[in-house]
């Protein structure tokens, strides 16, 4: 069986505004979650 590799990749910008909801302590568990998903599929950083 074949493996599938996830190439999806969050834009820098959509990173961004995903790294804010987290931060706002407003912000609700869905919009959370959506920002959590969409970060793990943001590249690492490079030291």
């Amino acid at each position: 069986m074949a493996r599938r590799t996830n190439r999806e990749v969050t834009s820098k910008r959509a990173a961004s505004a995903a790294s804010k909801v987290l931060r706002n302590p407003r912000s609700s568990k869905a919009a959370k979650t959506a920002a959590a998903s969409a970060l793990t599929q943001r590249p690492n950083r490079k030291k």
